[in-house]
């Protein structure tokens, strides 16, 4: 049974290692990150390990809007996740040289399936079963982040924003961290004022999803396949018309909105390049309007997640945003492949600290919340 903050919970360092584990929206790989937190934050190791392919297959036909699966198989997912989890773990910790004794916990995302937290019965719903994780590794185990928050009447997402002020933040300059994984989300950091953070749609995910189908690949390398084509505007046109971009914070969305089945429904025979092409414009389109209709005096836009290894995506976002300084983590010291890895690491040490990892602004939630289930080692 997961332990409450206040029982049987390692005593808490605020210099000890913690791992921290996540299967983003795009369901690519497992990135695990391996954080120090004093006297900085340091990633003493990242590394993104795939997902087995059969289970991957799964997990993305599962996050469309029309799948169905019997009890048995949510059973079985949630298990055969929680042993991927645990084989991450203990292969990270080998390649970095850390024995799992020295890591005081991890903390586990898990693999978000469904999320929906504005229905009658709100919910958002991460597979990857921590006990498995803690029985495989070890090491205690701070799971299900999200619950908790949606319980209070919050979005449960994103998460991020308070890691992102704690490591990123500045008194001098209106700030932003823009995460770039399946789905984007913006953290906006003020020098005055309370930091907010919303999703604002697409990221990667749909651009991954239309190069798989038509290229066979996982993601549009380099942008080759968008570079082949040219931004259709009446698609883009019909594709912003969608009414969740206009919706105020908080907010927050995944795979299952916006995936190939709503693309589908608004598509006009455009050639597969050109698709590509203007889900990237989409992209960049959507983050764009939404820090400047948010946070009109950012002048500094820091990147990190998958997306900025699409160099369309960066540039085109750069274009939308004169005056403001695109950049990603690595110009701060922090690798940008595993900051959301590292966030749920800091997550982790929150949680067993008996500190509240959400912030009420972002989320929605009727106030701070411990996040997360501990399962003792």
């Amino acid at each position: 049974m997961p332990t409450p903050p206040s029982a049987n919970a390692p005593a808490v360092t605020d210099g000890g290692l913690f791992l921290g584990l996540i299967s983003g929206t795009s369901a690519d790989g497992i990135d695990a990150a391996l954080v120090r937190f004093q006297p900085k934050v340091q990633v003493l190791f990242g590394r993104t390990y795939p997902l087995p392919a059969a289970l991957r297959e799964q997990v993305l036909a599962l996050s469309q809007a029309e799948a169905r699966i019997s009890l048995d198989d949510v059973g079985r997912l949630d298990t055969r996740l929680g042993q991927a989890f645990a084989a991450v773990a203990l292969q990270a910790l080998r390649d970095a040289g850390v024995p799992a004794a020295d890591v005081t916990a991890i903390g586990s995302h898990g693999q978000t399936l469904r999320h929906d937290p504005t229905g009658d019965a709100p919910f958002s719903q991460q597979f990857g079963d921590a006990s498995v994780i803690a029985e495989r590794t070890g090491i205690t185990t701070v799971a299900d982040f999200r619950r908790r928050d949606v319980a209070a009447g919050g979005h449960g997402a994103p998460l991020m924003p308070a890691f992102h002020a704690a490591v990123l933040r500045s008194s001098d300059e209106d700030r932003a961290v823009l995460n770039l994984g399946g789905i984007a989300n913006l953290s906006l950091m003020p020098r005055d004022g309370a930091v907010r953070g919303f999703d604002t749609g697409p990221a990667n995910g749909l651009m991954d999803a239309w190069c798989l189908e038509h290229r066979g690949q996982p993601y549009d390398r380099e942008a080759a396949f968008a570079r082949e084509g040219r931004v259709d505007e009446d698609l883009l046109a019909a594709l912003l018309a969608e009414p969740w971009f206009a919706l105020p914070p908080p907010k927050s969305t995944g795979r299952d909105q916006f995936q190939l089945q709503w693309l589908r429904a608004r598509l006009g025979g455009q050639s597969p390049a050109d698709v590509q092409a203007t889900l990237c414009e989409l992209s960049a389109a959507t983050m764009a309007d939404a820090l400047r209709r948010e946070l009109p005096a950012c002048t500094r836009l820091i990147a990190c997640g998958g997306g900025v290894h699409n160099p369309l995506l960066m540039q085109r976002l750069a274009a939308r945003l004169p005056g403001v300084v695109v950049e990603t983590t690595a110009a701060h010291g922090l690798d940008p492949d595993f900051i959301e890895a590292a966030g749920f690491a800091w997550l982790a040490r929150e949680t067993l600290a008996g500190r509240p990892g959400n912030l009420p602004a972002v989320t929605g939630a009727r106030g701070p919340r411990i996040l997360g289930a501990i399962h003792p080692a």
